[in-house]
């Protein structure tokens, strides 16, 4: 019997640099700006899917241009596709061009939502999720000045966000003071996650993470370089904390890699890592199989591309981190439908097929733009 299927007849790319409200800074630099493109997959049903994707040169050596060039050889590629084969279509993307998960997590993306719309059912319920679970998020503190550091903290809580991720990254001396004040502004209760974005050697990683270990932190993200991930074993061996792999973590043979090897206690789930959805299932199923705690993160994206992570994330029990604050971190929200923000950071998912979310008409009308 012939396979049912729908034909991807027209791909739209737009570049989408959104203002943000104050820089971003982490240990590998400052962000000004969300650089980011957007997907928009028609099809000869007329149903479209949208995508979106956050490079970031430093960690997936991509950027907003060279994304919205090789989207164009993605989009040649599955142009006349069957939409709803997400295997085949994920398997013509990597026989394109290898890497570049940023951009091909942006089609991943609006394949899915496609997929879901098609069988009428909000995306998380396609992926076999349920909701039950609070989806709760952290907000981020940049790294900079420890006195500022501090007050932006207590800011947030000011909000109401009961959970604060703080980036550090730098010398013994500076990261320990930015937590001290942090805590004497905070108080001891409110959870704090740290992240060094690949900050420290393996000799001061363990020495910084047991002088913060007293001000009850929770979880440290990838202290060490992605290429030293050898030495991450040793580090989390040594660790009073518990070590949460991200930009060492990128697919499900590294996910399988660091659990061989010890190296850490959680995965920190990116679709800019991944390629999109369909290799993060992989990397869920995983953590399923080994009781790995998860976290569905992200990079600079909008609102659109966290609710296809906020999504995912009902697909899992294992996923029970969720750090998608940047969008509150924007100038302007361009999008239509999507999660909202409640009190206390806590998201909620759409019900609407699909993605329940897209890009407004208007502002996409207003980006440079390319059709094939």
């Amino acid at each position: 019997m012939k396979k049912t299927g729908i034909i991807i007849n027209e791909i739209e790319i737009y570049k989408s640099p959104i203002k943000l409200k104050e820089p971003f800074v982490i240990s590998l630099g400052p962000f000004t700006h969300a650089q980011n493109v957007v997907i928009v997959i028609h099809t000869n049903e007329g149903i479209t899917g949208s995508g979106e994707c956050s490079p970031f040169m430093s960690i997936n050596g991509e950027s907003m241009d060279t994304c919205f060039i090789v989207g164009q050889y993605l989009a040649k590629a599955l142009k006349g596709k069957n939409a709803l084969d997400i295997e085949g279509c994920t398997e013509a993307m990597e026989k394109t061009i290898f890497g570049n998960t940023s951009i091909k997590s942006a089609f991943d993306m609006a394949l899915y939502d496609i997929v879901a719309q098609h069988a009428g059912v909000p995306l998380y319920r396609y992926l076999g999720g349920r909701k039950g679970k609070k989806l709760q998020i952290d907000y981020t503190v940049s790294i900079g000045d420890p006195q500022k550091m501090a007050r932006d903290a207590l800011s947030i809580v000011q909000k109401g966000f009961q959970i604060i991720k703080v980036k550090l990254g730098e010398s013994r001396e500076a990261d320990v003071e930015r937590i001290r004040l942090i805590r004497e502004a905070i108080g001891m209760d409110i959870p704090l996650r740290i992240d060094a974005n690949q900050g420290w050697s393996a000799d001061s990683a363990i020495e910084i993470l047991h002088a913060v270990q007293p001000y009850n932190i929770q979880l440290c993200e990838e202290p060490i370089a992605k290429w030293a991930f050898m030495e991450l074993a040793h580090i989390r061996k040594g660790s009073p904390i518990p070590i949460m792999a991200d930009e060492s973590c990128c697919n499900h043979h590294d996910a399988t890699r660091l659990l061989q090897l010890e190296a850490c206690d959680m995965f920190n789930i990116k679709l800019g890592k991944s390629g999109g959805i369909y290799d993060a299932l992989k990397i869920i199923n995983i953590a399923e199989e080994n009781n790995i705690v998860t976290q569905i993160g992200g990079f600079l994206e909008s609102r659109l591309a966290f609710t296809a992570s906020a999504h995912l994330a009902l697909a899992s029990e294992m996923i029970q981190y969720y750090d998608f604050d940047t969008p509150l971190m924007f100038v302007e929200d361009p999008v239509v439908g999507g999660i909202t923000y409640g009190p206390h950071g806590e998201i909620t998912v759409p019900e609407a097929p699909g993605l329940g979310a897209k890009m407004d008409d208007e502002y996409l009308r207003s980006l440079e733009s390319v059709t094939v």
